[in-house]
C-alpha cells in the first residue's frame, strides 16, 4: 500500500501542538469549572497520547447555561438590536476568526486528525465567511403583507424561535458548529453548544472571539461534556426552544424522543448517510475514479455525504476498477501537518476499531479486497484507503454508514437497475451522478430520494445552497435562507378593516 506513512510523533511532528488556552465551560461571558469538578480528556489521534484535560459539564451546568441564554434572550439586548447592529457585531466576529486561522486550523488537526492545509486555506477561512454570509441577512429578515378574503388586515413576523440548543459533531468541527450559530445569532436567537467530546478544544476558542466582538454575554454558552449526560440534559431542558442536532441517526432518534418527551420542542436534524455515486458509460474515467476516491477518502471517510457506495455501468467497469486501484495507491497517509498528506488519522480509538470490524465483516461476507484493508503505521489511528469489489446490495459493508475510508464498488447495467439500487437504504442525505448526458442526469436527480444531489462533481457545498436530508438522514436545512429560517417562528398579526374602499 502505497500510504508513505512517515510515523511521526506529536514531539516531531510538522506543527508542534500549540499551547491550550481554553478548557472550562463558557457560560454567560466566562470560563468556569464545572459544578462537579470533573474534567475528561481530549486525545490527539496522530499519536493516542492525551492533549489536554477539558471541564466536564452535566445537567447542572446544562442548567447554569440555559438559565444565561433565557435572561439573554427574555432580557436582554440580542433579540432587541437592529438586525444591522447584529450583523455589525458578527462582522467583527468573522474578522476575529479570520485573524485566528492558523490556530483553530491546529485546534481542529490535533482534535480532530483533520488535514491541516484543508483547515487553513478551507475550513476556517469557510467558518469566517459563514459568519459574513449571514450576518448580511440578519437585517433582512422580515414577514409579508397577506392578501386576506374578507374585510381584515394580516401580516406575519418572523421572530427569533428563543433558546436553541447546539449539539455538533466532530468530524467537522468548526463548519459544522457555524452552520448552526451563524444563522440563529442572525435571527437574533441564544444558545447553548455541546461540541463532540472529541473535539471540543475549536468550541472554547470560538466562544472567546465572540466575547472579543462584543456578543453580548449569555448569548453564546459552551458546555463541552459527554452525549449521555450533557447531550440529553439539552435534548430534555424545558426552557430550550429548539434542538438542532447533526451525528448519527442512533443518537438523533434520541435527541427526538427527549424533545417530545420534554416540552416538545422542535427539532432540526441531519442525521447519517450510506451515499451513492452512480457512474454511466459515458463517463471520462479519469474524472469518475478522482471523484469517486475523493467522495470516499475526503476527511478520511468521516463525513456524513461520503460515496460509499460506487455503482459504475458494466461498459467501463474493468477499465474503471484498474484506474480506481493505481490511483488509491498513490494515497498518502500520514501525519496531517505535511502538506504532502491526503488523509489523517480517523477521530479517535473506537472509531478506528469501528471501521477495522466492518473491513472484516466485508471479508466474511464475500467481498473482494482490492486495495486497503489494514491499519498503516504502529501509533495513533490511520487506516488504508480500502476498496471492495464483489459487494452485493444487502451485505453490512453496502448498508451500514461506516465512517471511514472504506468504499463499496458495484456494477449496473441499466439506468433502471441504477436507480432503484441508489434508493435502495434507509437513507437520503446525498448522491452524485457522473454522465455527459443531460436526460440521463435530469432522470436520476429527480428520481434519487435524498436531499442533495452532485452532477459531475461532489462534495460542492456553498453556503447559500441548502443542505439536509430524507428519509433516516433527518429533515431540516443547514445553511441558505432555509438554514436562518430554522431559526425564526412566523406570527400572523390580523386586525379588522372598517370601512375599507377595498380588501
Amino acid at each position: 500500500m502505497g500510504s508513505d506513512f512517515n510515523g511521526t510523533s506529536a514531539s516531531d511532528s510538522f506543527v508542534k501542538t500549540p499551547t491550550i488556552k481554553f478548557t472550562q465551560l463558557f457560560i454567560n461571558g466566562e470560563f468556569l469549572d464545572s459544578v462537579s469538578g470533573k474534567t475528561f480528556e481530549t486525545i490527539d489521534p496522530r499519536t493516542g497520547d492525551v492533549i489536554t484535560r477539558v471541564a466536564e459539564g452535566d445537567k447542572e451546568d446544562v442548567d447554569l447555561a440555559v438559565k444565561a441564554a433565557r435572561a439573554a434572550f427574555d432580557h436582554g439586548p440580542w433579540p432587541r438590536l437592529p438586525g444591522a447592529e447584529r450583523g455589525r457585531i458578527m462582522m467583527k466576529f468573522a474578522d476575529l476568526i479570520d485573524k485566528h486561522v492558523e490556530e483553530l486550523a491546529i485546534l481542529d488537526t490535533v482534535d480532530a486528525g483533520k488535514l491541516f492545509s484543508m483547515g487553513k486555506t478551507i475550513d476556517i477561512p469557510q467558518v469566517a465567511e459563514m459568519v459574513r454570509y449571514y450576518a448580511g441577512a440578519a437585517d433582512k429578515i422580515h414577514g409579508e403583507v397577506l392578501k386576506m378574503s374578507r374585510e381584515l388586515h394580516g401580516y406575519t413576523l418572523l421572530e427569533p424561535i428563543g433558546v436553541v440548543g447546539l449539539i455538533v459533531p466532530w468530524n467537522f468541527p468548526s463548519t459544522l458548529l457555524f452552520g448552526k450559530v451563524s444563522p440563529a445569532l442572525a435571527a437574533g436567537c441564544t444558545m447553548v453548544i455541546k461540541p463532540a467530546e472529541q473535539t471540543p478544544l475549536s468550541a472554547l476558542y470560538y466562544a472567546h472571539l465572540a466575547k472579543l466582538a462584543g456578543v453580548p454575554d449569555g448569548v453564546l454558552n459552551v458546555i463541552t461534556g459527554f452525549g449521555k449526560t450533557a447531550g440529553a440534559a439539552i435534548s430534555y431542558h424545558m426552557d430550550i426552544d429548539k434542538v438542532s442536532f447533526t451525528g448519527s441517526t442512533e443518537v438523533g432518534r434520541e435527541v427526538m424522543q427527549a424533545a417530545a418527551k420534554s416540552n416538545l420542542k422542535p427539532v432540526s436534524l441531519e442525521l447519517g448517510g450510506k451515499s451513492p455515486l452512480v457512474i454511466f458509460d459515458d463517463a471520462d474515467i479519469n474524472t469518475a475514479t478522482d471523484l469517486a476516491l475523493l467522495g470516499i477518502l475526503f476527511n478520511k471517510g468521516e463525513i456524513c455525504v461520503a460515496s460509499s457506495r460506487v455503482y459504475v455501468q458494466e461498459g467501463i467497469y474493468d477499465e474503471f476498477v484498474k484506474k480506481l486501484q493505481e490511483k488509491a495507491k498513490d494515497w498518502v497517509v500520514g501525519d496531517p501537518f505535511d502538506p504532502n498528506v491526503r488523509q489523517g488519522p480517523q477521530v479517535d480509538k473506537k472509531q478506528f476499531e469501528k471501521i477495522l470490524s466492518y473491513i472484516e465483516h466485508g471479508k466474511k461476507e464475500g467481498a473482494t479486497l482490492l486495495t486497503g484493508g489494514k491499519p498503516v503505521g504502529n501509533k495513533g489511528y490511520y487506516i488504508e484507503p480500502t476498496i471492495f469489489t464483489d459487494v452485493k446490495d444487502d451485505m453490512l459493508i453496502a448498508q451500514d454508514e461506516i465512517f471511514g475510508p472504506v468504499m463499496a464498488l458495484m456494477k449496473f447495467k441499466t439506468i433502471e437497475e441504477a436507480i432503484q439500487r441508489a434508493n435502495n437504504t434507509k437513507y437520503g442525505l446525498a448522491a452524485g451522478i457522473i454522465t455527459k448526458d443531460l436526460n440521463v442526469a435530469n432522470t436520476v436527480s429527480r428520481s434519487i430520494r435524498a436531499g442533495i444531489i452532485w452532477i459531475n462533481c461532489y462534495f460542492a457545498f456553498d453556503r447559500d445552497c441548502p443542505y439536509g436530508g430524507y428519509k433516516m438522514s433527518g429533515f431540516g436545512r443547514d445553511f441558505g435562507m432555509q438554514g436562518l429560517h430554522e431559526y425564526l417562528h412566523t406570527k400572523s398579526v390580523v386586525t379588522p378593516l372598517f370601512n375599507s374602499p377595498w380588501l
